[in-house]
């Protein structure tokens, strides 16, 4: 949902890390990566599609998630549930602009036993801050 409505508020193409190619990805400007968090970082097939990018230079990006936690400990937590997807894209050259999470629905272990935590989640007021993000990480490309 929240990569859905990012893309929406960029006009731009939405693609899954197993469908992403280096070329395709190579042709744009501001790259937004995420997923949810899993074991305190990004899924592993969006870590493995960053690991392949060759070194860029003068590429902006963002980094995004959902977390199966509390809206408290998304934000305590963002800065170590991003480190691994930041320091990748650090190391393959692109200037990270801003980062976003938000609570998301979890069904992990017992919390699938018990219907789910977060149901509803992301909701309607995470969906406008992930558009109004999207929206301020183009400004910020542009300048």
């Amino acid at each position: 949902k929240v990569a859905r409505v990012m893309a929406d508020a960029l006009e731009a193409t939405l693609f899954r890390p197993d469908e992403a190619t280096v070329e395709v990805l190579s042709e744009f400007d501001l790259l937004g990566f995420g997923s949810g968090i899993y074991y305190s970082r990004h899924h592993k097939t969006l870590l493995n599609l960053v690991s392949r990018l060759p070194v860029v230079e003068n590429k902006k990006a963002f980094v995004f998630s959902t977390a199966g936690v509390s809206d408290r400990l998304v934000e305590k937590n963002l800065t170590k549930n991003h480190e691994a997807l930041r320091n990748k894209l650090a190391d393959k050259g692109f200037n990270v602009i801003g980062e976003f999470s938000c609570s998301g629905f979890n069904t992990w272990g017992y919390f699938r036993l018990l219907g789910g935590r977060n149901n509803g989640r992301p909701n309607g007021e995470d969906l406008k801050r992930a558009w109004d993000f999207a929206a301020s990480m183009k400004l910020k490309a542009q300048r």
